[in-house]
């Protein structure tokens, strides 16, 4: 009886879990909406427009710092409450931007795309994961793979729907219609999904096999993560990582464009982004953090050593398969993060400890577009030194997964 119910809540509160995520996951199909602003407004600038999508990522990370300092006095619910009034209060307020009125509209672009949405979704998606991922303490992996491919779908399944819209009914009427959408979906989440309480944690003993899961001594605070080498040795790991995706993710269809392969590559690579996120958490539930992190590597270096390949002989299926493996790289880096944090340093402080694992999507998000432009201008337009940095950036993260394992007895 104990299995059937435990199971019915848990995997009801993760179809619900990653429901939410995808709506929160829109806010990475800025570009379906830069193009329609340069429009709107062609007085901005690409930086100016890209600069949105950076402001973004910096209030998500702090976005889900907050929701995990709230998590210990406030119940998920009211967090994720929180979490689409502000992405309410945000698309709506886009929706009433003036079309004539160019420099305020941009300052108020940064502060309801890049502060108030990026902050509702970094406040979401950290108590979401939090939430459910606490249900699934023998499948963290698992769990927290499913979470994150609905996060990393939700730009390219509704971005597509979006894109219809804005065609159909302009931007700024697409831009109300989110608000709503997103905050109803948000209320009604809210109010289904819930964290285990100390009678569903007893049920989850008796009713599945916890016996492979790795059990923490202690349950860290943020202070104490902090003052562990794991934890520095994950984040630079991590770091790598994520810009090395980002110097092929962002260009995607201009590198498949330049080989002559579809254009249709680009979208494929978010496909194997989500795709990496639930494989890399089930082969964490499997074979643990440091294989997982090794077998990462590992493709990660292949796949620069394909782009590389292909370059030199102008393959499109050693570029097309290069950039796929990428994609799936980058996708599992999340995966392995909230699995390694959740299993290193115990479920307690879980939400915040997560949140500060996230903040190596800042320097990556400045590190990876930045040497690609950069390396791209140099070399006259060639993609391959940006391939060989794929290589060499994962050659360094295999020196932090060997240095993490050395220092995970600890």
């Amino acid at each position: 009886m104990y299995k059937n119910e435990f199971n019915q809540k848990r995997w009801l509160y993760l179809a619900v879990g990653t429901i939410m995520l995808m709506f929160l996951g829109l806010i990475y199909a800025w570009s379906i909406f830069a193009g329609p602003f340069k429009e709107i407004y062609p007085s901005w600038t690409r930086s100016n427009l890209s600069l949105t999508f950076t402001i973004s990522i910096i209030f998500f990370c702090f976005g889900g710092f907050l929701s995990g300092k709230l998590i210990t006095r406030v119940k998920s619910k009211y967090i994720i409450l929180l979490a689409g009034v502000l992405l309410f209060i945000g698309f709506f307020s886009l929706s009433k931007l003036n079309p004539l009125n160019h420099e305020a509209s941009l300052k108020l672009l940064y502060l309801f795309y890049g502060v108030l949405c990026g902050s509702g979704v970094g406040i979401g998606y950290n108590s979401i994961i939090g939430s459910v991922n606490k249900w699934f303490l023998d499948k963290v992996g698992f769990s927290s793979g499913v979470l994150l491919m609905g996060f990393g779908f939700g730009g390219m399944i509704l971005g597509s729907i979006v894109n219809v819209l804005i065609k159909n009914i302009g931007l700024m009427n697409t831009f109300l219609i989110l608000a709503i959408a997103i905050f109803i979906v948000l209320l009604l989440g809210a109010l289904i999904l819930r964290v285990p309480g100390s009678d569903d944690l007893q049920n989850h003993i008796k009713s599945v096999d916890t016996s492979t899961a790795r059990h923490v001594k202690k349950d860290y605070t943020p202070g104490e993560m902090a003052k562990t080498n794991v934890f520095w040795f994950f984040l630079f790991w991590s770091i790598l990582v994520s810009s090395s995706g980002l110097l092929v993710i962002n260009s995607a269809a201009l590198i498949a464009g330049s080989f002559g392969a579809p254009a249709v590559l680009g979208l494929m690579v978010s496909v194997f982004n989500g795709l990496g996120r639930v494989f890399f958490g089930q082969l964490f539930d499997r074979v643990g953090f440091f294989k997982s992190m090794i077998i990462n590597n590992i493709l990660l270096i292949l796949a620069g050593t394909s782009l590389l390949l292909g370059a030199f002989s102008n393959n499109i299926f050693l570029i097309f398969l290069g950039m796929l493996v990428v994609g799936a790289c980058y996708g599992g880096c999340p995966s392995i993060a909230s699995s390694i944090i959740h299993t290193f340093y115990g479920a307690k402080n879980y939400s915040v400890n997560f949140s500060l694992a996230n903040f190596s999507l800042i320097p990556a998000a400045i590190i990876g577009p930045m040497i690609a432009t950069a390396l791209y201008d140099k070399f006259g337009g060639s993609y391959s030194p940006n391939f060989i940095m794929i290589i060499l950036f994962g050659f360094v993260a295999l020196f932090f997964s060997f240095a993490l394992n050395k220092n995970s007895s600890k």
